[in-house]
């Protein structure tokens, strides 16, 4: 039996690509083990997809100096120590890379196997991990055209970025159900600040609510340990941390959202066409991917941005309705534009990868 090793983590981002080519992987009869972090939220994802799971230690990357950056290379030798004798134990055909800093030792130690690497980068520019990952690549997938400037030529290719079939499924009735909400008058916005929340967004939206409440009903999904209890119950508003498999329902009822700018949310908004607002994070507390990624989708006409800088002073609420007011045109550039579901050229790429 063919088997593959899919890795990646640190957000949802890097894992929810990785299981949206499960179903195509099982159909053609591979075996799929996963590997991530020890203590990483993609080891409850993975085995709540049913996947054999193997944590190996994992040092962050970072770009700035903190006392961590003396140990955690330490960690990261010991992960590719791990990942090499994983590797030699599950003898995978190929081993599929969605990004994070646990992939790093996992690609390193494929190499050292003789073990082909297929990657995948979601932003326009690749990532810390991906950059130093790129070199063992034997295949490299890119979701945004633009990023091919950054890639080798020989082995890159646009491909896109796998989406959940799953998410295609939801039913608006189910996922008004689950919220507590019924039908209305009032637009559903749903509003999400990537998998690790956004405190930020919490805020100005929380402070918002006033003005929200007479145009929209709000499904806030603010992350673990977010909620705010004084809030709880509130007319027109649910907030939930997390969103398990109730996400495709949710997703269904929604008219409209509000989202930072990961680029595996705005590829999942696009491909369900829900007209929405990006708040990508600032460079202040990022590299500047959301930012790229923001602006690669308003250029296109599928996202209208506001820089987190502007949120406040009733902006937010001003580009929410502006937002609805033009939401058909927005509906109409995203059902008409060339993006696609990835996971069908992925899958290409990983066939090639093992040829």
């Amino acid at each position: 039996m063919k088997r593959i090793v899919l890795t990646g983590g640190g957000t949802a981002g890097h894992v929810m690509p990785n299981l949206a080519l499960v179903p195509l992987l099982r159909d053609e009869g591979w075996a799929i083990d996963y590997i991530g972090s020890s203590e990483g939220m993609e080891k409850r994802l993975a085995e709540g997809a049913g996947l054999p799971y193997h944590g190996i230690p994992s040092g962050k990357l970072r770009r700035y100096l903190d006392a961590r950056n003396f140990t955690d290379p330490f960690r990261v030798a010991a992960g590719a120590f791990k990942a090499w004798a994983l590797l030699g134990r599950l003898q995978p055909s190929v081993v599929f890379s969605k990004g994070g800093f646990v992939t790093v030792p996992v690609v390193l130690a494929a190499r050292l196997r003789g073990i082909p690497v297929v990657l995948h980068e979601s932003d326009i520019t690749p990532g810390l991990a991906n950059r130093l990952s790129i070199p063992f690549a034997t295949r490299i997938c890119a979701a945004f055209r633009e990023t091919l400037d950054h890639l080798p030529a020989a082995r890159a290719a646009h491909t896109g970025t796998p989406i959940r079939a799953g998410l295609f499924r939801g039913d608006r009735a189910r996922g008004l159900v689950f919220l507590g909400f019924s039908e209305d008058s009032r637009p559903l916005l749903l509003a999400m600040g990537g998998s690790l929340g956004s405190r930020a967004l919490n805020r100005a939206l929380r402070d918002a609510l006033p003005e929200l409440a007479p145009h929209f009903r709000v499904a806030h999904i603010c992350g673990k340990g977010a909620a705010d209890p004084a809030l709880q119950g509130r007319d027109g508003y649910r907030q939930l941390e997390f969103i398990g498999p109730e996400l495709a329902d949710v997703f269904a009822a929604a008219d409209l959202a509000l989202s930072r700018a990961g680029a595996n949310a705005i590829f999942e908004l696009l491909a369900l066409k829900k007209p929405h607002l990006l708040v990508p994070l600032p460079l202040t507390a990022s590299r500047g991917d959301q930012i790229l990624n923001a602006r690669a989708f308003a250029a296109r006409g599928y996202s209208r941005v506001l820089a987190e800088e502007e949120i406040g002073g009733g902006r937010l609420v001003r580009e929410l309705l502006a937002l609805w007011a033009a939401a058909g045109t927005y509906r109409q550039t995203m059902a008409a534009g060339p993006e696609r579901d990835g996971s069908a050229a992925v899958m290409e790429q990983i066939r090639l990868a093992v040829k």
